[in-house]
């Protein structure tokens, strides 16, 4: 978060932390990722990228974290602007925005939040791939920090620099090891803000199921859905994304998707009592009481933590047979 005393702070702040990072990186502070790129570049990438299509929104005073997801919100295709997205991150007590505010404002939106390994290179990749990306950084000590968030949208290799939005300068150059220096005090934290449907170009595999989870949490299911189908395509046996996608199925009435979601998550994952469940749950709502038994057995049978509720299925399966037709 954009947090300071006042505007002098943050000057001086960064003033005097750029004066010893000037003296640092002569030598006496470690800054091993920017030393790696400068050995050998990721393999695979573009010499230099620049997202000129994502747009600068001016920080004032603490809204660096709205202005921040105004950008990457108007680069997934989301109208936003610092004044519409201040409510929802800024917290005036703390001067700033937390990363749970950033997240959480991602997925209400209806874009996947997804945070980066902590890695320069990750970062180089998604740009690489037409992401642009959060960074949060730390502008003085660790004392007495004044934490900043900025977007990341470039990078030159040969030139060793990244290309940045930040504060009222829509286009700055950073050395590597500047932003190295002034990024590792939040473990080298930063974010995406991915339209539906889109994975990750450094994306792992639970990581990811993760976030759209957390997408449909947040009540955006038609867009889940959409990543959960992503998701099955890049992998197509992942449990989270399995049940993720027949209850957001089940939830947009297509019960026949959810059947078809359900009963491959039972078949890829035969010990899953909750993907048993949940088919048993959807078969019984089509009709197919019998099988719906036969499945909520098998979810009973396989315990776990879904036990209590494979239980409450069952019997609800057993009530509707014994009841008269």
């Amino acid at each position: 978060m954009c947090r300071a005393a006042g505007k002098a702070r943050v000057r001086a702040g960064f003033f005097f932390a750029a004066l010893a990072a000037a003296f640092c990186l002569g030598g006496c502070v470690s800054l091993p990722q920017s030393d790696a790129l400068r050995v050998a570049a990721p393999a695979g990438l573009p010499l230099r990228v620049e997202l000129t299509q994502v747009p600068f929104h001016l920080q004032d005073d603490f809204l660096c974290g709205p202005a921040s997801l105004a950008m990457v919100f108007n680069a997934a295709g989301v109208p936003a602007s610092v004044d519409t997205v201040t409510p929802m991150v800024y917290l005036p007590g703390r001067q700033g925005s937390l990363q749970a505010e950033m997240l959480g404002a991602t997925r209400r939106s209806g874009l996947v939040a997804y945070t980066l390994a902590p890695q320069l290179a990750s970062v180089l990749r998604e740009v690489a791939a037409g992401t642009p990306v959060v960074v949060l950084l730390n502008l003085t000590i660790r004392l007495f920090p004044v934490w900043h968030y900025a977007v990341i949208v470039g990078y030159d290799l040969e030139a060793q620099k990244i290309i940045v939005r930040s504060a009222k300068r829509a286009r700055d150059e950073w050395s590597f090891s500047f932003l190295e220096f002034f990024w590792q005090d939040s473990n080298y934290w930063s974010m995406l803000a991915l339209p539906p449907g889109r994975v990750p170009a450094t994306a792992r595999e639970a990581d990811f199921a993760t976030a759209v989870a957390a997408l449909q949490q947040a009540g955006r299911v038609r867009e889940a859905r959409e990543s959960y189908r992503a998701l099955l395509e890049r992998w197509p046996a992942n449990l989270i994304g399995l049940i993720g996608l027949g209850n957001a199925e089940y939830a947009m009435k297509d019960l026949r998707a959810a059947e078809r979601a359900f009963r491959r998550a039972s078949e890829t994952h035969p010990g899953s009592g909750a993907a048993f469940n949940n088919l048993a749950h959807v078969l019984a709502a089509l009709g197919g009481l019998a099988d719906a038994e036969a499945a909520a057995r098998t979810a009973v049978a396989l315990g776990g933590p879904t036990l209590s509720e494979a239980r409450k299925t069952l019997d609800a399966i057993l009530a509707l047979r014994a009841a008269p037709r």
